[in-house]
């Protein structure tokens, strides 16, 4: 019986071959790069460029804005009337509005001692201010931690008032609707809101409500917003809100 004589094939000849198609596809795709790839990359520079320009011309406009508000604009103390409120010895604190503080909660675990405690901290006659704390917390855990804290600050002599619902319909918003539908709430002339990590300085009611109660054009003051230092576990804090008018 007959053998079949081995046939030997060069390693050189797959290498070349490989080296063949790598050199092929280079030269494909430097046929292909002149003119599509660089015209891309320089269209995309210019659009880089001019996106760059309006970004400064943003800033050098916002720039102008605010130096000319600082320099011709007039405060709010000016262009609105503005009077401290006066002590009457025989009208006593009814000269003083029924403010209704509302702060809406939902599983605030990491601020809401911080908020509570700004908002009872408010400085106004005891008499004629109400805080109300509007929980839509879905952990009971949490829920029960708010309702202690405003129970330890009702105990303090603090006319606050922990509120809950059955839904979350309208979410925030929802819950400071049925918050106005109390009865001690309908009582109060005016309404601030803060939220949940909001920290009120507490001279706040008196920079602010004059605005409201010496004006009777306006319905809403809203106050500069600042944040405040915090950890890595908690949101920032904020120190001012706003104030509707009921």
């Amino acid at each position: 019986m007959g053998t079949i004589p081995a046939i030997k094939i060069p390693l050189t000849s797959f290498t070349n071959g490989g080296d063949d198609i790598t050199g092929r596809i280079m030269v494909i795709g430097g046929q292909i790069k002149a003119p599509l790839v660089v015209p891309l990359l320089r269209m995309l520079m210019y659009v880089s460029l001019a996106m760059s320009v309006m970004l400064f011309m943003e800033k050098v406009y916002m720039s102008l804005v605010v130096a000319f508000k600082k320099l011709f604009g007039k405060k709010a103390e000016k262009r609105y009337k503005w009077e401290s409120f006066k002590d009457d010895i025989e009208l006593g604190n009814s000269v003083y509005p029924l403010v209704l503080v509302q702060l809406p909660m939902f599983n605030e675990r990491e601020v809401y001692q911080l908020s509570i405690g700004a908002a009872c901290g408010l400085s106004w006659p005891s008499d004629r201010i109400v805080i109300q704390v509007l929980d839509d917390s879905t952990d009971p855990v949490i829920k029960g931690l708010v309702e202690m804290e405003c129970e330890r600050w009702a105990n303090k002599g603090i006319n606050i008032h922990y509120q809950v619902r059955d839904n979350r319909k309208g979410y925030k918003a929802g819950a400071l609707k049925e918050g106005l539908k109390h009865r001690y709430a309908n009582e109060c002339e005016y309404v601030v809101i803060f939220d949940a990590d909001f920290q009120p300085e507490s001279d706040f009611l008196w920079k602010t409500i004059p605005f409201l109660h010496h004006n009777s054009e306006l319905g809403l003051v809203q106050a500069r917003w600042k944040f405040g230092k915090c950890s890595s576990k908690t949101s920032p804090l904020v120190f001012y809100f706003c104030f509707l008018f009921i």
